[in-house]
């Protein structure tokens, strides 16, 4: 295994440390960071329960919003669940893969934690899909405020730009995040210039930082507020990101970054929109460039919508660290996985969800047109994967780090409650476009459970079928014709003779004069150490058993991890050695385990997956398939 890679929870040096957390910004950030540009928008001038501008109302709202920062993304995100990481890695999947560690078999309680973590995680790919959307027509619908001649054309310069952003991402976070990092401090620190500014002309507005003032407007408005509840989200949006971001960086330097530029600038700017608000009511048209003067106007379209830009590639990053997961953990398709650095492992491209993403995010500007219609369906993603996240690190922090019952409810019992009543409030406004996370998340549930629930079947299927190696191994005498060479089969179960290999005794009428059994287990950990790599065990008739382990964040490479076999005797020459893998042709049958639909769904999901042997590192000119039928 290559020495040279590393995780990012390992120990970081201080010279390195700036230069993660300055990559950090251009990454992690940008969706967080980009939120200024329309949640005092929606919360003041939303067509859905707008809040009426008076004083109190603005240092009620402003009051709600620090406060809101200081307990979800502070103390929640950056303070406590970052420290439920799977060996370093984040993210919904990492999580469950967590809380899944202690749970029994086939328990209740695991498949719960299963339908949650999943769900959580096709809420996440809603999310992913809407940030881009949502971010960049913000930006450019600047160009509205500067001229409204610019109005046509908003839509197409969004596309375009979406576009460009897309098709980048196989360069990898480390350049992206080295090239936008800078631009990020320029953005946070605009932020924090024009928030002082506008405070200056009215310092009254930092009266908010007492939380009275959000106790007092849910008292005075209780049902208005529930429903400003929906928009105050916006300014949590990306939250989670950090959290599935934390591979790529680590959580050192992005606890720091949070800290020490993205809250303060964002708590500033969010108060220079309040004080702008108090001083003229009518520059909720859009308070975030209308504070700025004239002459910045367009420089700041443009700083903005770059800023929208690496909004993007906060919840672009995180979709693909979690369908690496999801692949290794099985409840994706083999996918083609890009690593785009020597150094962090985390970081990784995927060709088919880049395009799948891009796909949809087009699909979803040109249905919506603006970034007013798409703040509807904003937030039930965001929310709903937050309430997930809680409820499986009270898990975490009963079962799998053994804290009593009544510490981990009253630990999570306050996060549940505020994440809750954001999600609540979002729920009236899902006809007016939160249905499409929901039917979003939904369809991409149906087909990580339907992949699931597809392998367990076919596994079955296969073993049912299946001879006993040890009875097949002992029946081998010298009759059976011997060629020269090693064959390595690929199994699921490395104690029952491979179908490719029957196949190939039926076809050849012969065994090849070594045999080796190779079998790969995922662990639930994202990283396996090298002395746990392989273990290798010696059979009769020159037969062998190979168990390879990996991390779920590890890209397989079993002629590599077969090098390690030496040690125990095994020595696989390369030249001398063919790989043979069974490739299962499905037939759908009625009365399943698994409805028809799904049975025809799991199918086109498996005719499409990627090639094992390109999956696992194979030489192509090395492998040889073998089909068999298979009816589920």
């Amino acid at each position: 295994m290559n020495q040279k890679t590393s995780r990012a929870s390992d120990f970081i040096p201080d010279r390195r440390l700036a230069a993660l957390s300055l990559a950090a910004l251009g990454v992690v950030y940008g969706d967080i960071g980009t939120s200024p540009l329309y949640a005092i928008k929606e919360v003041f001038g939303s067509t859905h329960h707008p809040v009426p501008i008076t004083p109190d109302n603005v240092l009620g709202i402003l009051s709600l919003i620090l406060w809101s920062l200081m307990i979800v993304v502070s103390l929640k995100y950056v303070s406590f669940i970052m420290r439920a990481d799977n060996k370093g890695e984040g993210g919904i999947m990492a999580l469950m893969a967590l809380a899944l560690r202690p749970m029994p078999a086939d328990s209740v309680q695991r498949k719960l934690i299963l339908i949650l973590g999943l769900f959580g995680a096709a809420l996440f790919y809603g999310d992913g899909v809407i940030t881009p959307a949502i971010s960049v027509l913000s930006a450019v619908e600047g160009l509205e405020v500067a001229t409204p001649a610019l109005k046509p054309y908003v839509l197409p310069i969004s596309l375009v730009i979406l576009i460009a952003l897309f098709l980048v991402q196989r360069r990898g976070t480390a350049s992206v995040g080295t090239f936008f990092g800078p631009i990020m401090v320029l953005w946070f620190f605009t932020l924090a210039g024009l928030g002082v500014i506008s405070i200056a002309e009215n310092p009254g507005v930092l009266q908010a930082i007492n939380p009275l003032h959000a106790l007092r407007f849910f008292e005075t408005h209780t049902l208005l507020g529930f429903f400003a509840l929906g928009a105050v989200v916006l300014v949590l949006t990306g939250a989670e990101a950090l959290y599935a971001d934390m591979g790529h960086f680590g959580r050192k330097p992005i606890q720091m970054a949070w800290f020490c530029l993205v809250l303060p600038a964002l708590l500033l700017n969010y108060f220079g929109q309040g004080a702008l608000l108090l001083r003229d009511p009518q520059a909720i048209e859009n308070p975030f460039y209308l504070m700025a003067p004239d002459w910045l106007l367009y420089p700041l379209v443009v700083l903005s919508t770059a800023a929208t830009v690496i909004a993007s590639q906060a919840v672009i990053s995180g979709a693909f660290s979690i369908t690496q997961q999801a692949i290794q953990l099985g409840f994706s398709p083999r996918m083609e996985i890009s690593h785009t650095s020597g150094e962090q492992i985390g970081q990784i491209y995927l060709p088919g969800m880049n395009w799948t993403l891009l796909a949809a995010v087009i699909s979803l500007v040109v249905g919506f047109g603006s970034s007013t219609n798409l703040a509807a369906a904003y937030g039930i993603a965001v929310t709903g994967t937050m309430l997930i996240t809680d409820l499986l690190a009270f898990v975490v922090t009963r079962y799998v780090w053994g804290w009593p019952i009544w510490r981990s409810f009253l630990g999570a019992l306050p996060f549940v409650a505020i994440d809750l009543a954001f999600f609540s409030a979002n729920t009236v406004k899902i006809a007016d476009g939160g249905w499409f996370p929901l039917l979003f998340g939904l369809a991409v549930y149906l087909l990580l459970s339907t992949w699931k629930r597809g392998r367990d079947l076919l596994k079955s299927r296969l073993e049912a079928d299946a001879m006993d190696l040890k009875s097949f191994v002992e029946s081998i005498d010298e009759s059976v014709m011997r060629v020269p060479g090693t064959a390595v089969f690929l199994t699921a179960n490395i104690d029952n003779v491979p179908h490719a290999m029957l196949h190939s005794l039926k076809h050849y009428k012969a065994l090849h004069e070594r045999l080796v059994l190779v079998s790969v287990n995922i662990l639930d950990l994202p990283y396996c150490n090298d002395a746990r790599r392989v273990i290798v065990e010696q059979m009769p008739n020159q037969f062998w058993q190979v168990t390879v382990f990996y991390g779920f964040m590890e890209q397989p490479n079993l002629p590599q991890a077969l090098e390690w076999c030496a040690e125990d005797g095994l020595d696989l020459e390369p030249m001398d050695t063919s790989f043979f893998l069974g490739r299962e042709t499905l037939i759908p049958k009625l009365g399943s385990e698994l409805s028809l639909w799904r049975e025809k769904i799991f199918i086109a999901m498996f005719r499409n997956a990627g090639s094992a042997a390109g999956f696992f590192g194979l030489p192509a000119n090395r492998v040889v398939e073998l089909g068999t039928q298979v009816v589920l």
